[in-house]
């Protein structure tokens, strides 16, 4: 693959003095109506744009990188035993985490218990103030109710194989072109040599046609997260912040407990790294992770990073960042019970134990369907709330602070996915190595 290196360090400079112009900005438009229209012309007309041309630059690309590095990366692994073994550790990974995270949420809220006692002016205030957000989040978790059996299956299926692969890509749907990029692999590592190492061949042009596109990216990324930033804090300033800041920060350092407790832990003892070091190197990923708020949308940085500055081979890369971009959601699980807790108490409602474990079971569940972009997990939040007796319209309490908490959860994910990667290259690394001892063993028995 093609290197460029984003200069994180601007990126993050950018991210933040978006943020502290966003909330002065606010603040000095609340005291007139002159200056708050100045103010929307800024956001609509200047920042708006210049963000939405980087996020969709990273966007354009995901598609095409997606299927050729994971069909490359497939078909490289020759023997399809290691397509097994990679996948079923790989999601083993992905669900211990995952159950992890919610956990993790679900024990911060019954232990701080953010929601009692909540203003209810304050509440009704926000389900006002959010109210349309609501109502359209609600139109999108009942269009996927299903009332039959058939309809059930028939959505499934549609969610791995759909009868139009072009019209599930369209609309960003990533587990059709997993399952599709997996099945193009298998059946290319099928043919003659010569023939498959055409194809892979051009698979990994296309690879890195599109990492010089996200190079052209991140040229402009310093700015452009200023102003995603700046977007964000400007339409709601601090305010909103104070209102929910016990709720924000409880959410926040469930995050930072996933983070850098868990996942170091996980890193020392399953893939034997550094986790210092790592994390230092992964520097890249985070930023771009928390300021596009889009797993898919940091994938290519995510592949970038963890092959050249992570050691982690392609055909690892190529199979497990895209299916986990996908499927791993261990920030959204997190969130998701935090949610459905703090909701609960907000309104007085009491959960005990076995409403919180289908909860848990719920939440794991729901992640894996979620879409890897801005707030793709609010309608099956949504849903998971309606499971356990907790008003969907409350969700509209939490809307406002959404963003901020999605660029948190991002980073959990994708994070989620760059450790599993390094634990499934460990475990590959340990597996060439008993296969070399064994071939070692045979030629000194046959000699």
């Amino acid at each position: 693959m093609r290197s460029f290196k984003p200069n994180h360090w601007n990126i993050l400079i950018g991210l933040i003095l978006g943020a502290i112009v966003g909330i002065v900005s606010h603040e000095i438009a609340d005291r007139s109506q002159f200056l708050k229209g100045w103010l929307t012309f800024a956001t609509d007309t200047i920042a708006y744009p210049i963000g939405q041309i980087f996020l969709r630059l990273l966007f354009i690309v995901v598609v095409p990188l997606v299927f050729a590095s994971l069909a490359a990366g497939v078909a490289r692994l020759g023997d399809l035993s290691k397509l097994g073994r990679i996948g079923g550790r790989a999601l083993a990974f992905f669900l211990l985490t995952t159950t992890f995270s919610v956990v993790i949420g679900l024990v911060a809220m019954n232990l701080f218990r953010p929601g009692n006692g909540f203003n209810p002016e304050t509440r009704a205030e926000l389900m006002t103030t959010f109210e349309q957000d609501s109502a359209k989040l609600a139109i999108t978790a009942s269009a996927q109710e299903v009332e039959t059996t058939i309809m059930r299956i028939n959505q499934i299926l549609d969610m791995f194989l759909p009868r139009n692969i072009i019209g599930a890509i369209t609309q960003m749907q990533m587990l059709p072109l997993i399952v599709f990029g997996i099945l193009f692999g298998v059946a290319l590592s099928l043919q003659s040599p010569p023939r498959r190492d055409e194809m892979t061949s051009w698979l990994d042009t296309i690879s890195d046609a599109m990492v010089t596109i996200v190079g052209f990216a991140m040229r402009i990324a310093p700015y452009a997260v200023f102003c995603l930033i700046f977007v964000v804090m400007s339409k709601f300033g601090a305010q909103l912040l104070v209102k929910l800041s016990f709720y924000v920060l409880i959410v926040i350092g469930c995050y930072l407990i996933q983070l850098f407790i868990l996942y170091p832990i996980l890193l020392r003892t399953t893939a034997r790294r550094n986790p210092i070091d790592f994390f230092r190197r992964s520097i890249p990923i985070m930023v771009t992770a928390f300021s596009t708020s889009s797993s898919n949308a940091t994938l290519p940085t995510s592949m970038q990073v963890s092959q050249r500055d992570l050691g982690i081979r392609p055909a690892v890369a190529g199979f497990v960042l895209p299916l986990g971009a996908t499927i791993n959601m261990n920030g959204t699980a997190l969130f998701e019970g935090c949610v459905v807790l703090f909701v609960a108490q907000v309104f007085g409602i009491e959960l005990p134990i076995a409403k919180q474990g289908i909860i848990l079971l719920l939440c794991v569940i729901s992640s894996i369907g979620v879409a890897g972009v801005p707030g793709g997990s609010l309608p099956l939040l949504m849903i998971v709330m309606a499971q356990v007796g907790v008003p969907p319209a409350g969700i509209a309490i939490v809307l406002g602070v959404d963003r901020l908490l999605d660029m948190g959860r991002t980073v959990v994910n994708v994070m989620g996915d760059i450790v599993t990667a390094a634990y499934v290259e460990s475990a590959e690394q340990r597996e060439d190595i008993r296969a070399g001892l064994r071939m070692d063993g045979r030629m000194d028995a046959a000699q």
